[in-house]
């Protein structure tokens, strides 16, 4: 029986996405759940998995192509019927030769889906003249994108969907996969160079070609000749591989310019002893933590090495190495082994994604009429709280016990009696809206940026529910599954500036919200305490609270008021029956 594939909602203002890779080919074996293929949206890109078990019998929409949410993406079937045609996602219009290697590769898929044979690779490539790929679209609002890094050289051989190149915009830092496979016959944008979206960036020809522009930086591909003039005459002479049409004619002339600087690191797209293929991202990630990549199991796509596989085995060392430490005398605290970083001294071009943050965070400074207050908070019961239950609590839930969830509840406690905090003004209108629900983003600091994710309903939540969703978003954050939805729709913003030792810090009130509390460290030290017996000094945990806010809505006294409110709650502590404690 056909199920069809369609693109779900991704969020409430997105209407429509970009199909950027397709995980399987027609023809292939998936199972319920497994990834299918990769969208694009004008917030995020995500993955859509399969909705049943079966053979994917037919893809609806090529890669690069945009369809809107409800559209039908692909069909399966019980694993009985016989794949139809590929729809050549990113062929160009091609001379009479182009027939033939797309006859020829159906059967070849039949008879062998492995991805080795190169025939079945090319089933949903390009002609005789070889494959355009091109910048995709990464976003309604994205017009182009800048190469950051080749990941293969001149006259490599490269996979059908295998990683090619590394593109940067303002919005997304990705990978463009190859969309045939074959050899890489020439770079036509460099690193550091921008293109447009639709734009040529490498042209890819039958396995065995010769590439077009001068192969001097295509070091491991030593059949290439040393001669740049006799590369055009080249085509010749490999040996008939699938297709029996002559190897494709560079157009115009060769272009050196930008092949010269995408070869120069061929090394960074490299395997792992087992074979499966590693990012320069996810090896540079894994030399700073120290983590040998032969001993880490990929979870991605044919056990592909992803950055979240490196950043788990990376906590799963440092939860190891705590116990001889601990053995340790408490001796004088020594200074940390600083190193030098590569960056200084250097002058780089601006990351897309850290220029539409700042430009977003002038933006909410030049429109708000932002200031800052400050409390201070003992919450010694809080942490003693936390201690008592934290064990209990990770074998009952599932998850660690963080102070995080304590302040987000009473933050979300407080905004239910003061909503000024939770509101937005609305500028066109001339009106204020006093929202009925608490959703709180939370600010986490990922390899691409800050990002805020929402836990929606938060004021309905309670301390297991809230320390859940927290470890849920942030998870998804840093392992580049977080969904549109998940990051819009926030009503008011915690920013943990404590989580790297500063006391407190003046937080940038987000665009659409009027508030933002940011959490300082939590810190032992003198502190007056009022008991029955009289003033006596004690040592208290004690961290400071801030709350940046619009005066254009927010007063002095109504920061005041909700800061106090905070305070006391935290400071009562009365979170033990939610603790079952």
């Amino acid at each position: 029986m056909a199920v069809s594939v369609t693109l779900p909602a991704l969020g409430e203002s997105v209407t429509e996405g970009t199909v950027t890779r397709w995980l399987k080919a027609e023809g292939e074996r998936v199972e319920a759940d497994e990834p299918l293929l990769e969208v694009s949206t004008d917030k995020v890109d995500t993955e859509i998995p399969s909705p049943a078990a079966g053979v994917l019998a037919s893809i609806k929409v090529a890669e690069d192509e945009t369809v809107e949410v409800g559209a039908e993406l692909a069909v399966i079937d019980d694993g009985t019927g016989a794949p139809a045609a590929a729809p050549a996602p990113a062929a160009e219009p091609a001379a009479a030769p182009e027939p033939a290697p797309q006859a020829a590769a159906p059967s070849t898929e039949q008879a062998a889906p492995a991805p080795a044979p190169t025939a079945a690779a090319t089933s949903g490539g390009g002609s005789a003249e070889g494959t355009d790929v091109v910048l995709p679209a990464l976003g309604e609002s994205v017009t182009e994108g800048t190469v950051t890094r080749w990941l293969k050289s001149v006259g490599d051989s490269v996979e059908a969907d295998e990683p090619l190149l590394e593109v940067s915009t303002d919005k997304v830092d990705t990978e463009i996969p190859a969309p045939a496979s074959g050899t890489l016959l020439e770079i036509v944008v460099g690193e550091d160079e921008t293109a447009e979206v639709g734009a040529k960036l490498a042209v890819i020809g039958v396995a065995g070609a010769a590439p077009a522009a001068a192969p001097a930086p295509a070091a491991p591909a030593p059949a290439a000749a040393a001669p740049a003039s006799a590369a055009p005459a080249a085509p010749a002479a490999p040996a008939a591989p699938a297709a029996a049409a002559p190897a494709p004619v560079a157009p115009a002339a060769p272009a050196p310019a930008p092949a010269a600087p995408a070869p120069v690191t061929p090394a960074a797209a490299q395997a792992t002893d087992e074979g499966a293929y590693v990012t320069p991202l996810v090896r540079k990630l894994a030399a700073e933590n120290g983590v040998d990549l032969a001993t880490v199991k990929g979870t991605g796509v044919g056990g592909r090495i992803r950055k979240q596989d490196v950043i788990a085995a990376a906590e799963a060392a440092k939860a190891a190495a705590p116990a001889p430490a601990a053995a340790a005398p408490a001796a004088a605290k020594k200074a940390p082994a600083l190193e030098v970083s590569p960056l200084r001294g250097q002058t780089v071009k601006m990351p897309r994604i850290r220029k539409v943050i700042g430009d977003n965070m002038v933006k909410a400074l030049h429109e708000q009429a932002q200031l800052s207050s400050v409390v201070e908070v003992d919450v010694t019961r809080l942490m003693r709280l936390r201690t008592q239950a934290k064990d209990s609590f990770a074998a009952r839930e599932g998850v660690k016990l963080s102070p995080m969830p304590f302040f987000v509840k009473a933050a979300a406690q407080a905004l239910k009696a003061h909503p000024v905090i939770n509101a937005k003004i609305n500028e066109a209108e001339g009106t204020i809206t006093y929202f009925d629900t608490e959703n709180i983003g939370i600010a986490v600091d990922s390899e691409k940026g800050l990002m805020t994710p929402v836990i929606k309903g938060a004021g309905d939540l309670n301390i297991a529910g809230i320390a859940k969703a927290t470890a849920d978003l942030a998870g998804k954050v840093r392992g580049n599954k977080i969904t549109p939805d998940e990051l819009s729709g926030g009503t008011f913003t915690i920013s943990n500036t404590g989580s790297r030792g500063a006391l407190f810090d003046t937080i940038i009130v987000p665009p659409g919200q009027v508030a933002i509390l940011g959490i300082g460290a939590t810190v032992k030290r003198p502190a007056v305490i009022e008991t029955e017996e009289g003033t006596v000094i004690g040592v208290r945990d004690m961290t400071y609270l801030t709350l940046s806010y619009d005066h254009r809505l927010v007063d002095g006294a109504d920061a005041a008021r909700y800061l106090t409110a905070v305070k006391a709650i935290l400071e009562a502590g009365e979170f033990e029956v939610e603790l079952g404690l």
